[in-house]
């Protein structure tokens, strides 16, 4: 007889050997390893040790991780009425139908106008700034992804400053990909800029695989702003991005 107390609830519990088939029978010790083998896997939940949960498998996994820069409260650059986010939001959807179409997979982390900070629960700062760019990060670590690709626009007091620029990690990968992408855009748009280490850029300086940010024109200058707000040309950057993305996991 065992005794199982809970509360003040006292349940006695006995334990009995049954006959069956038709008549009684007595199991020697053999029989019952026979039977019931002391390896033997078991179905019953209340049995098996519970294993952590796993996640992985319900995260997206891709090649590219599109990053689009501001958003929501965020417009980044803007000149009058005209927002960096809309411009960003409107290439990079471009960038991410042609990667799609090429058989490169790609996500975007956010595709629509809200700021990623306000997914931001888990840090305290008080700097939504740092809230942004932090969640910005941590997606590269919880997504599995193989390169990160930020889409901005830029903005010079010298209004005479044009063309795309590509900024990249002091690392070789990153270099590699940052060369590729200009010297698509500098063909595409008939420029001959040289890409450029990003050292003060969180981004850059966080995130552990390849990243580069694409500067894809100043919006202080008019001609670049011009540019930026046609859907034409949008379609031109996200190809001339994409082929740049292309030639880099080819040259790997």
């Amino acid at each position: 007889m065992l005794e199982y107390r809970s509360g003040r609830v006292k349940t006695r519990l006995f334990l009995m050997f049954c006959s069956v088939l038709f008549g009684s029978f007595t199991l020697g010790s053999t029989d019952i390893l026979a039977a019931y083998p002391l390896d033997a896997p078991t179905n019953d939940i209340h049995l098996q040790a519970e294993a952590p949960p796993s996640y992985q498998r319900a995260l997206p996994t891709a090649e590219v991780l599109i990053d689009v820069g501001h958003g929501g409260i965020d417009g980044g650059a803007h000149h009058e009425d005209i927002l960096e986010k809309d411009i960003n939001l409107a290439v990079a959807k471009k960038l991410y139908l042609l990667l799609s179409a090429n058989g490169i997979r790609a996500i975007l982390n956010r595709d629509a106008d809200y700021a990623l900070s306000d997914d931001n629960r888990w840090n305290p700062s008080g700097s939504r700034h740092r809230r942004d760019l932090s969640q910005r990060s941590q997606l590269t670590k919880e997504i599995q992804t193989k390169i990160l690709v930020s889409i901005h626009v830029n903005w010079a007091p010298d209004k005479t400053e044009h063309g795309p620029l590509v900024l990249h990690q002091n690392e070789g990968e990153s270099a590699l990909l940052a060369f590729c992408i200009q010297d698509a855009l500098n063909r595409k748009h008939n420029t001959h800029q040289l890409p450029r280490v990003g050292s003060p850029f969180y981004l850059l300086n966080v995130v552990k695989q390849p990243a580069v940010i694409v500067e894809m024109g100043f919006l202080s200058h008019e001609g670049d702003r011009t540019m930026l707000l046609n859907p034409r040309k949008q379609l031109q950057l996200a190809e001339a991005i994409s082929s740049g993305v292309r030639n880099y996991i080819l040259l790997r």
